[in-house]
């Protein structure tokens, strides 16, 4: 069983209670970094829709950014990071998943499938060498199964409120005559604060494929160094998830991070403060390991 400690981060935690406020990355860095944004461009994939990205070229290991379900590369954290890499010559890559953003398709026809089949895609044609996997929520999940598909291009996870098996598990929480209801109906919704209906609506079909990439049954075959921050506030994706993710991963190296006031989406400023000090941190590991 994967050892888990929780703890605090080893320069993350103790540079915020330091200097309280002060950004995660210099503000000379920032200032420069912002007339430097990444431009979107797109990659061309025979028969399937093209994926919009945004990419930094920069040394190894680089980052990866996975956003979560109907979000797309344009948030907080996608943005904080590219400043982070920028700022260190890291290379880094954040992109739209199928049906998300400014990349092709709808969101309504995508799969869990769907998306992993993007996350290998960009892993193998927009990235060189080993990669740091930064999971948001259903991120949290794709990375996982990205991290099983291609062990020798992934170099650490880092899960942000990860949605492993989320939407399989939360229909398996139903009482037994509402799932029939909602069988015989052909769809369902899953309760959500971050759309106006208040709800995302799923097909049977969507759930049915989903269960095929499930990885919390068993032993996940992963064994490069993981993190996972997850809010002890999150009404979306209960944190007890990240514990199984951490339970179930092979990897001697697991750290979990709670974070009291922590919401699902993990965007305040404090909140990217600890995922980008992490993410030093691991860079750090990474590239004096012997």
């Amino acid at each position: 069983m994967a050892a888990v400690s929780l703890r605090s981060c080893r320069r993350g935690l103790s540079l915020m209670l330091r200097n309280a406020g002060v950004a995660a990355v210099p503000s000379q860095h920032l200032q420069a970094d912002r007339r430097h944004k990444s431009t979107v461009q797109f990659a061309s994939r025979p028969d399937l829709p093209k994926l919009a990205y945004r990419r930094v070229k920069g040394k190894s290991p680089g980052v990866v950014f996975l956003p979560g379900y109907g979000s797309n590369m344009n948030g907080r954290k996608a943005e904080a990071l590219e400043e982070f890499c920028r700022s260190l010559g890291h290379s880094y890559l954040r992109f739209d998943y199928t049906g998300h953003g400014a990349s092709e398709g709808e969101l309504a026809e995508g799969t869990v499938g769907t998306w992993k089949k993007d996350v290998l895609f960009v892993l193998d044609e927009l990235t060189e060498g080993p990669q740091i996997l930064v999971g948001s929520s259903l991120g949290g999940w794709l990375m996982l199964l990205a991290a099983i598909a291609r062990p020798e291009k992934t170099a650490a996870l880092v899960g942000i409120a990860s949605a492993a098996d989320h939407f399989v598990t939360w229909f398996n929480s139903l009482p037994l005559e509402t799932r029939k209801e909602l069988e015989a109906k052909g769809e369902w919704s899953l309760p959500t604060k971050h759309t106006e209906e208040g709800v995302y609506k799923f097909s049977m079909d969507f759930l049915r494929e989903a269960e095929n990439h499930c990885v919390l049954q068993s032993p996940i075959p992963i064994t490069c160094p993981v993190r996972l921050i997850h809010g002890l506030k999150d009404e979306d994706v209960p944190w007890h998830i990240s514990m199984q993710v951490a339970e179930r991963v092979l990897s001697p190296d697991v750290d979990i991070i709670l974070r009291r006031n922590g919401q699902h989406r993990m965007s305040e400023k404090d909140d990217i403060k600890l995922m980008v000090y992490t993410i030093d941190d691991l860079i750090d590991k990474l590239t004096t390991m012997v």
